[in-house]
């Protein structure tokens, strides 16, 4: 058996001295408001008065009278699933591009990750003007082209696609994270597979994809848990409508806890949305292998 001198034993004391400010902070800014939230999941309270205790009358209620359930659940699906797959899709063919030997390579690298840095309320606004029924500029090109004028956030079935349109705009981080995945991909394997006659696609699917694969990973998941907690669009722009197509699931927890001035029932609502959140998390865990890698267990 090993045993650790006096320096091995004064270092690792100092490691956990050290360690102790980021535990600290970890718990009181994460754990312990996560825990809290639980808590009072089971409690009728308003902020003012004392709670009170009413069980699981909070969940029941949420399961079989809330009007805005069913449809803050459909509404947050159906954004992230648009979000998560255009947001992908998009940042890997702009990394693909930026990644080539262009002119203004870096000029044009700054000009789509920028949109990523805007502060969330200033690019709303401007969208907001771009989807202005009467006077926004993607009516008047409309018209000018000769086609209907749309109604975009004001209609019910283009809601939500307009504001996954915004989303996948401000991608710009999932572009700088695929950029340093491909410029990480191993040269050897593209002259082995160029040598073995591959052409652009094959070369593409069969090795750059596999090289990128935990870095698809990586942005499938910070863009879902991103995405399923959507709130700002509701916030600067729908207030949930048109129809409550765009009533996601965080906007009812504001609404309830800070409109309603029910806590405790918006501390239930939060409890399911985590647990919604945990199981898509796991399925793409779980689904990882086979999505992803390529790989059986």
């Amino acid at each position: 058996m090993q045993v650790k001198s006096r320096a091995g034993r004064k270092e690792e004391r100092t490691a956990y001295l050290c360690l102790i400010p980021a535990f600290l902070g970890v718990s009181l800014i994460s754990y312990l408001p996560t825990l809290a939230v639980f808590v009072l999941s089971v409690f009728k309270w308003n902020g003012l008065s004392s709670p009170e205790f009413v069980g699981m009358d909070n969940f029941q209620r949420i399961f079989t009278k809330d009007i805005y359930f069913t449809d803050s659940i459909k509404a947050t699906i159906l954004y992230a699933l648009l979000a998560v797959v255009g947001a992908i899709i998009y940042s890997l063919l702009v990394a693909l591009l930026l990644n080539m030997k262009i002119w203004g390579r870096t000029i044009f690298r700054s000009i789509f990750f920028i949109p990523y840095l805007l502060p969330a309320i200033g690019v709303y606004k401007g969208w907001q003007w771009l989807y202005e029924g009467n006077f926004g500029l993607f009516n008047f090109v409309l018209r000018m082209l000769g086609m209907k004028p749309q109604r975009f956030l004001d209609s019910p079935s283009q809601v939500v696609p307009s504001l996954v349109v915004i989303a996948i705009w401000t991608s710009g981080n999932l572009i700088v994270v695929f950029l340093a995945g491909l410029q990480n991909v191993p040269r050897v394997y593209m002259e082995a597979a160029e040598i073995d006659g591959a052409n652009a696609w094959q070369r593409f699917w069969n090795v750059t994809i596999p090289s990128i694969s935990p870095i698809i990973f990586y942005n499938v998941l910070t863009a879902l848990i991103t995405h399923l907690q959507v709130i700002n669009p509701a916030l600067a722009l729908t207030d949930g409508g048109p129809g409550k197509k765009s009533m996601f699931m965080s906007y009812v927890i504001y609404l309830y806890a800070f409109k309603k001035n029910k806590l405790g029932y918006a501390a239930a609502y939060s409890v399911i949305f985590f647990i919604l959140v945990g199981i898509f998390t796991a399925v793409l865990f779980k689904t990882q292998k086979e999505q992803i890698f390529g790989e059986g267990e």
